[in-house]
This record gives C-alpha cells, structure tokens and sequence, in this order.
C-alpha cells in the first residue's frame, strides 16, 4: 500500500525482476565522502566509474570487455558508477549502501527476483518455523516449490 503524507510517500522499497532479466544500475554520489553499496545474491561488473553527472551518452564510456566481477562497489565523491547484471539468482535481494547512517535512513531497497519455474533448484521453500510479522504475520504462506 502507498500512503501520502504531505509531500512524502511511503510504499514499499522493493522492485520486482524477472528471474534472468538484464539490468543496469548508476548510483550517483553527489556528496564529499565516497559512498559504496552492495548487493546481495549477486555478483555485478563494474562497467564505469566516472567523475561528474551520469547522463545516456556515457554509455559509450563503458568497459564491456572485461569489467571486473564484484559485490560491492565504490562511488567516489561527485561521481557516479555503472554496474550490470543478469538477475540469475531467484529470491529477494538487499542493495544498500555500506554506510550505516546512510542505510537508517533508508539508502536501500530490495529486489524481489521472481522465477516462473517455482522450482526448489531456484529457491528454497519458507522453513516451517519461519516467524512472520508485521502485515505479512496473519497471511497464508506461499505453497511449496516443487522439486
């Protein structure tokens, strides 16, 4: 659910992909401090990591060769950094910055990697003993994946 409050809107913070979809990412660092994020599941190339604005046309700047493989990376001060991936790994996600304070205050989201197959090869079944809460506690588990 989206509520508006003021000039703010709350909603959740998850994106919804398809499982081996392919995707690009910039993370911009408008700040005086270097910034890095991780995203979890998941192993990126970093393509680019430039100073300045991002913008489409430096596209043509990316490293499509032989971009290095990571979890993590850095966006340094009044920068921007490109990344891309092939959402190959079902289930949910967590890209947040590294930074503490930044990531309390809501630096982060959550990618929800959906597979059609609903196979135990692409992702476990929710344990039995999982504890539910918040909107999702009186809600019907998912049904089982099959094997």
């Amino acid at each position: 659910p989206v509520s508006p409050i003021g000039d703010l809107t709350l909603a959740a913070n998850v994106i919804n992909a398809n499982f081996r979809d392919f995707i690009e990412i910039i993370f911009e660092n408008p700040t005086k401090v270097p910034q890095s994020y991780n995203l979890d599941g998941y192993s990126f190339f970093a393509v680019a990591i430039e100073p300045g604005k991002w913008s489409p046309e430096k596209r043509k700047n990316y490293n499509l060769l032989d971009a290095v493989s990571r979890h993590t990376i850095q966006v340094f001060p009044k920068s921007w950094a490109a990344i891309m991936l092939t959402f190959d790994n079902a289930g949910m996600w967590n890209l947040r910055s590294e930074l503490g304070e930044n990531r309390y205050l809501g630096q982060q989201l959550y990618v929800s990697v959906l597979s059609p197959n609903r196979s135990l090869r692409d992702e476990y079944n929710l344990p039995d003993t999982q504890l539910l809460c918040g909107i999702v506690k009186d809600m019907p588990k998912p049904p089982p994946y099959s094997s």
